[in-house]
């Protein structure tokens, strides 16, 4: 009985690490961002460093909350999964409130908290995300069976699109319904099955562009920017000048000219544009080999978390994922022509207190899944008898006692067996 507990305290004592990889490119992403946000904005404000104070108080209280969900529990996090939900649906109805919701350039998409505005649909991403993870945990097995578990949180995420193009936020929209497709593929939904449920919305996308002036004149500028080039094409023919003068290695940091109040929303929306024209060709593929670093990390972390039988946190892992890969590469195809405008900043990079605050939080909570799945990993080579790498502070380990003979016996027959039938979930209960 003493040698039980005496493995049960050894396990609760072991500590995990956060994925480097990870936290490099995430430390890389925002250091660009601080540097091309000062390159970009000096020249449009009269006090030259205004955006670049702005922003870095925002990368601080970011990397804060980075911090605090770094140090929470997923467990703990799980617990209030329903509770996520209804905050997602609060935090977009809060914008129609007179008095609170603050309306921008005919848009609707922000609260007013005082000292500055927030626009809602960046925390409902987070939150989205987590809720959804527990959903497909709590009914891993009847989203690939049953149509109502899997039309239920595409009618959650049909409701919550209601609610974005009401404000109205078409791009955050189609972001948050590629979330939901992703993820219920990544969580075993049947394909075919899921594919219907698409096809039928589909046409209700294409009306939604078709009949909105304002979205079918961005298609249409999108296709040929240089034939109203003073007018809807303003934007994009001013990124591809920018692009195009960057050539192989760019302009010179802070030498852009299409920032001088030529290139609209240099530091938030087209700040790939600045950093193309000053860094060019070489710049431009860092930043985007730093986002495939990202992504793949976080992606992989999430794997090994589903075979190490830890699906929550590799759904989280797998959401975060979809949404900064997908929202990079929209923020990167609208800069090079590729899709029409939308209004999605370069996550960790552009300026935009809301999106680097909650985009902090999300890198934050990936973080916090590569420790645990560390420390899983630890905990099962330990059970197994085998050497535990060393811990997360660099301290030597203390030996690790002799396993008890059940779980020697389980280790020694599984040895040399495929990684998904080996697997041992420890176990933390008292035992006597």
């Amino acid at each position: 009985m003493n040698d039980h507990r005496r493995q049960a305290t050894r396990l609760e004592s072991i500590v995990g690490q956060y994925d480097f990889w990870l936290a490099s490119a995430v430390a890389a992403l925002i250091s660009v961002g601080v540097v091309m946000v000062a390159s970009s904005s000096i020249a449009m404000a009269s006090t030259p460093f205004y955006y670049l104070t702005r922003h870095v108080l925002f990368v601080g209280l970011g990397l804060g909350l980075a911090w605090a969900a770094m140090r929470m529990e997923l467990k703990t996090i799980e617990k209030y999964n329903r509770l996520l939900l209804i905050g997602c649906v609060l935090l977009l109805l809060l914008v129609f409130v007179p008095g609170l919701g603050v309306k921008v350039n005919g848009a609707r998409r922000w609260i007013n908290l005082l000292v500055t505005r927030f626009q809602t649909v960046e925390a409902v991403k987070v939150l989205y995300i987590v809720w959804l993870a527990s959903y497909l945990v709590r009914f891993r097995d009847e989203v690939n069976a049953t149509w109502p578990a899997m039309l239920k949180p595409l009618g959650v995420a049909v409701l919550l699109i209601a609610l974005l193009l009401a404000q109205p936020d078409f791009g955050s929209s189609t972001l948050l319904l590629g979330i939901t497709a992703g993820m219920l593929v990544l969580g075993g939904v049947n394909l075919p099955r899921m594919s219907m449920p698409v096809l039928v919305a589909l046409p209700g996308l294409v009306a939604l562009v078709v009949f909105e002036p304002y979205r079918m004149r961005r298609v249409t500028s999108f296709l040929d920017p240089w034939a109203d080039q003073l007018g809807s094409g303003y934007q994009l023919s001013n990124a591809l000048m920018a692009i195009g003068r960057g050539q192989w290695t760019g302009v010179g940091l802070g030498s852009s000219v299409q920032k001088l109040n030529y290139l609209p929303e240099a530091h938030t929306d087209f700040i790939f544009s600045v950093i193309g024209e000053e860094l060019g060709f070489a710049g431009v593929c860092a930043v985007i080999g730093l986002y495939a670093l990202l992504v793949g990390r976080a992606c992989y972390i999430g794997y090994r978390c589903v075979e190490m039988r830890r699906h929550f946190a590799g759904y989280i892992a797998f959401g975060i994922a979809l949404w900064i890969g997908m929202q990079a590469f929209v923020s990167v195809g609208v800069n090079l022509g590729m899709l029409p405008t939308k209004g999605l900043t370069l996550p960790l990079i552009s300026s935009g207190g809301s999106s680097v605050l909650m985009t902090c939080a999300a890198m934050g909570l990936l973080l916090r899944v590569s420790y645990e799945l560390s420390r899983a990993e630890r905990q099962v080579a330990l059970l197994r008898g085998e050497a535990a790498p060393p811990p997360a502070d660099g301290s030597k380990p203390s030996p690790s006692p002799a396993p008890a003979a059940p779980v020697a016996a389980a280790a020694a027959t599984t040895r040399g067996s495929s990684r998904l039938t080996s697997r041992i979930e420890p176990t933390f209960e008292r035992i006597g």
